[in-house]
């Protein structure tokens, strides 16, 4: 940088910011916790292995990468990001049960307003001539099959939130 003020990098490192400094495009001197935490996680000197390493148009995705996984080391110092993720996609897996479930519901109560004397329960016989599925329907003739059919495409098994497995 060699400018007025230093990057957050070697503000924290208390040492001269040169002119051809890795960090100071990534770490401004307005964000100090930007660079503290990554050098917290990862030490100055991986860090700036990992950028020399890598082409200049992709060193700002990767600066964003590690500040993203030091923040979730930080929080969850076992699992970091991957605890994050684990716990995201246990969540869409069961929005998508709820999903289904809300679906079904949808299908019945619609089927049961097409023709009240129909049976409640969706899972009769096929060779049953009663059953909804069967019986013409005005209402589901505009739309596509796949909507009142497709329930979800859940094939995650929801599991307990605490437990997680080891990537490792």
């Amino acid at each position: 940088m060699g400018g007025s003020s230093p990057c957050a990098s070697c503000k924290l490192l208390r040492r001269r910011c040169a002119k051809d400094c890795i960090f100071a495009p990534y770490f401004p001197s307005d964000d100090p916790n930007k660079f503290a935490i990554v050098h917290k996680v990862f030490g100055a000197s991986n860090v700036s292995k990992m950028l020399q390493e890598l082409p200049v148009h992709q060193r700002a995705d990767a600066v964003s990468s590690l500040v993203y996984e030091a923040n979730s080391r930080v929080r969850d110092p076992v699992y970091g990001c991957v605890g994050a993720i684990s716990y995201l996609l246990n969540q869409v897996s069961q929005l998508q049960m709820q999903l289904a479930v809300a679906q079904a519901e949808i299908l019945r109560i619609q089927m049961q307003q097409q023709d009240p004397v129909l049976p409640f329960n969706l899972t009769d016989s096929v060779d049953d001539h009663k059953s909804p599925l069967l019986l013409p329907s005005n209402n589901f003739d505009s739309l596509p099959h796949h909507q009142y059919l497709s329930f979800g495409s859940s094939s995650s098994v929801i599991q307990d939130p605490l437990k997680r497995e080891s990537p490792w």
